[in-house]
């Protein structure tokens, strides 16, 4: 049901006339407690990333009262007896006070750890969500290249933040950070210097780090996160298709209180679950590892999800390098480990980046979007961001392929030559297949549109044939199913001269219609071409046959509609 907001609730009306008698705010109050939000249960998705974020922020801001950012060398006299009298940085010993003699440290510890899993988490799937549906199309371009920013941003803080506790786990990871660093072209070795005081390890690297992970990384994050809610805000969220959506309406609840009491029973929720695994489900325990020293490494030594692709490139990688001037140092180019730090990241990270103005560019397309696509509506946008994941998944489990072979008993030549295969193979495979999935989709949608639901009764007609009688869809189901809009295509037929249109000349212009005509375009249009229907509407003599009665979907709340 939609109904039309006159009056604003005396809850609201209230503190507007006391805001507005002492700060003029009352007409801004009113009318962003009215805001309307779409309902549909992606939209929850970022929230995890926000609400961890905040989390994050709280537990880091506890455990700064206690950790020590030194690398001056101390005996440990400290609760944990395993390692009384061993020599360690400040760092470390403040981290196993923490864990073992300040009340409730451990705790605050894990979840911090938790939530940010849970917070790079949240923005990837948040992002493919954004991605998939096509919610980053005009005028929400600024918001996505935040998006992107952010994400980039969470996994340099991730880094910064694992390489504090000066464990030994932590500092192979800070190894491989100094090797990648110093292996760039021209700027490595001042990188290095900057992060590291001096040669490896140097004194400095925790102070360093500790700065760049609670001041100057998370106040950039903070900026960012509070532009694009703010952006967010101004365009309105998208919604998908469905009964009564259009690109000029937003159909959903206000903002107060259905949304407010949503978001907080959201928030209680996700805090609820990073206390949980934080309590029953150890992460990070540093005391079995030992202070770092350079000298050593543990076998089996895996860094946080996140930055597992990173690991699985440098390990998959051929040992290849170039030499400049013949055998002199200065002139070497270690491309072992150049293309895996720079190639996949660059890859994901600039394509995620570029993909908006790459599909108007292809398409053409310059209208705003405010109802977003259903995957299947858009096989190759689909499929590129498969073949992505597909990608990026190959090189985070070949980051453990020496856990693969030692658990499965396989070469691990085996595993790495399968692994140089399969990052080439695999996205291939996995655009294709997902192509015709989407397609596959779009033909059940067809189906349904054109022939109507099973409703599971089976009827036998006079000849003896045994079918199924068909039922029309609920009116919500169709709506959703018929919210589906052609991909756009640019117009590259030539005119009666034979001269191609105005941009599509030249070879990158034919290209570009190529590419337009294999992108854009109806695959598969929602009614059937042939106009056969299904069975139970008609019998062969013409007979109309009763059916059951479609069984609709309603809102379990109230639902509001507002013009944009």
């Amino acid at each position: 049901m939609s109904t039309e907001l006159k009056a604003a609730p005396k809850a609201i009306a209230g503190p507007s006339n006391w805001l507005d008698e002492r700060l003029g705010g009352a007409s801004f109050l009113k009318r962003n407690m009215r805001k309307i939000f779409p309902d549909h249960w992606s939209f929850l998705l970022g929230e995890i990333a926000l609400y961890s974020f905040v989390v994050l922020l709280l537990t880091g801001t506890f455990l700064t009262l206690w950790f020590k950012p030194s690398m001056m060398e101390i005996a440990y006299d400290g609760s944990y007896a395993p390692l009384k009298g061993v020599m360690m940085s400040e760092a470390y010993a403040s981290s196993l006070e923490i864990s073992f003699d300040v009340r409730g440290g451990l705790l605050m510890r894990q979840m911090h750890h938790w939530a940010a899993l849970l917070f790079v988490a949240g923005m990837m799937v948040h992002a493919l969500r954004v991605f998939f549906t096509g919610a980053y199309r005009k005028p929400r371009e600024i918001n996505w290249i935040i998006g992107v920013l952010l994400l980039t941003l969470a996994l340099a803080e991730g880094l910064t933040g694992y390489s504090l506790p000066d464990d030994l786990l932590s500092g192979a990871g800070l190894r491989i950070t100094e090797g990648v660093a110093i292996s760039l072209p021209l700027v490595g070795t001042y990188i290095t210097f900057f992060l590291f005081g001096g040669e490896y390890p140097g004194e400095d690297v925790i102070s360093r780090f500790y700065s760049l992970h609670i001041l100057l990384i998370p106040g950039i994050i903070l900026a960012l996160v509070s532009a694009h809610m703010v952006l967010m805000w101004v365009q309105k969220h998208t919604q998908m298709p469905g009964k009564g959506r259009t690109n000029k309406n937003v159909v959903g609840a206000p903002f107060y209180p259905a949304f407010m009491a949503k978001a907080g029973a959201y928030f209680l929720f996700t805090l609820g679950v990073i206390t949980g695994l934080a309590t029953f489900t150890q992460i990070n325990p540093i005391w079995l590892f030992g202070p770092y020293t350079p000298a050593d490494v543990s076998a089996g030594s895996q860094p946080d999800f996140y930055m597992g692709f990173l690991e699985g490139a440098l390990r998959i990688m051929p040992p290849w390098e170039i030499n400049l001037f013949g055998t002199s140092h200065a002139g070497t180019l270690p491309l072992s480990v150049i293309i895996p730090a720079l190639v996949p990241m660059g890859i994901i990270m600039t394509g995620l980046a570029l993909y908006p103005f790459l599909e108007r560019w292809v398409t053409g397309d310059n209208r705003e979007h405010h109802v977003v696509d259903r995957p299947r509506n858009n096989p190759h946008r689909t499929s590129i961001g498969i073949s992505a994941i597909t990608f990026y998944g190959v090189l985070w489990l070949l980051g453990a392929n020496d856990e693969i072979a030692a658990n499965f008993h396989i070469s691990l030549n085996v595993t790495t030559y399968a692994g140089r295969v399969l990052i080439f193979v695999a996205p291939a495979l996995a655009y294709l297949i997902t192509y015709r999935m989407c397609i596959g989709l779009q033909r059940a949608d067809q189906a349904i549109i054109s022939h109507g639901v099973e409703s599971g009764v089976i009827k036998r007609l006079p000849h003896g044939e045994f079918i199924e009688i068909h039922t029309p869809p609920s009116e919500d189901m169709e709506a959703h199913m018929r919210g589906k809009e052609t991909v756009p295509m640019l117009p590259v037929d030539e005119d009666t001269a034979g001269i191609p249109p105005k941009g599509m000349r030249g070879p990158l212009g034919k290209l570009r219609g190529r590419m337009s005509r294999a992108y854009g375009g109806e695959k598969i249009p929602l009614e059937d071409p042939n106009g056969h229907h299904g069975h139970g509407e008609h019998d062969e003599h013409g007979e109309h046959e009763e059916e059951p009665a479609a069984v609709g979907s309603g809102a379990s709340d109230e639902q509001h509609s507002i013009t944009r």
